[in-house]
């Protein structure tokens, strides 16, 4: 087996509570995952589970209370260098344009400006942007927005890709063009890649692999499920195969109590 791009290992997040006194709260307990190179693998749970938590710990963003991070067998120390994150909200400094948002992390990296220039450009026609490098945020709509969002994370080339429900803001049919864009790029590239979503539909048609986190408190893995459907997919289409409503039905037996729980446990807070 190749060494996992990036693996968590026994990963307990503890914070303090706001009630005080001295009281803590534990979001994630001991949880374990990995994601091997080329991989995709989406991670579903209830609301406020700790889905970020973790992938906020494998950025390298969040110190754990104990357990470790490897990313391809190396043990984590600070941000993970190798990674490219995605955000659920919007990541686009409004002051720049497509092009200078995108090129943003190649211009902190130090890369010659014309070399960022052109890259940069080949980014932007490769989301489907090409012709809006002069279109400044608030001049783009979502779908737009987004697409420069997965350039900006894209375009360093990163080993390892993390994303925080990036489409979850937008319409269906926009997202179910975006989920794709992302697929055909994956599917050139073949990176790891850690996606957090609260759509099990979405999570079934995208990934190799979902794994199902419980309800907090102690959040932890509790499922973990091959996605045995042939690539490339589509993700419009996908859903009408009699093996995706199988391992929908699978998925959500697993998923079901928990999510139940996590709106108990929401009501009495």
């Amino acid at each position: 087996m190749p060494e996992a791009a990036l693996s968590l290992d026994n990963i307990t997040c503890t914070f303090a509570s706001n009630e005080g006194g001295g009281k803590s709260y534990t979001a994630v307990k001991e949880a374990s995952l990995a994601i091997a190179p080329g991989e995709f693998v989406s991670v579903v749970g209830p609301t406020g589970c700790g889905k970020s938590t973790l992938l906020n710990v494998g950025a390298g963003l969040l110190a754990p209370s104990s357990g470790t991070i490897r990313v391809f067998g190396q043990t984590l120390k600070g941000v993970n260098a190798r990674a490219g994150y995605m955000f659920q909200g919007e990541a686009l400094m409004p002051w720049r344009d497509a092009l200078s948002n995108v090129t943003a992390g190649l211009e902190f990296a130090g890369v010659p400006a014309a070399q960022a220039r052109e890259k940069g450009m080949d980014w932007l026609r490769r989301v489907g942007l090409g012709g809006f490098e002069n279109r400044y945020p608030h001049q783009m709509s979502g779908g737009m927005r987004k697409r420069a969002m997965l350039a900006q994370t894209l375009i360093r080339d990163p080993d390892i890709i993390l994303m925080d429900e990036p489409f979850s803001a937008l319409d269906v049919q926009t997202r179910q063009l975006m989920e794709n864009e992302v697929l055909e790029l994956w599917m050139a590239s073949r990176k790891a890649v850690l996606f957090i979503t609260h759509d099990l539909d979405e999570a079934i048609a995208m990934s190799d692999r979902v794994v199902v986190l419980s309800a907090g408190p102690a959040t932890h893995p509790i499922g973990e499920f091959l996605i045995d459907l042939p690539r490339p997919r589509d993700v419009a289409e996908v859903r009408t195969n009699p093996r995706f409503v199988e391992l929908h039905q699978a998925i959500w037996n697993v998923l079901r109590e928990e999510v139940l729980k996590g709106y108990a446990q929401q009501k009495r807070a």
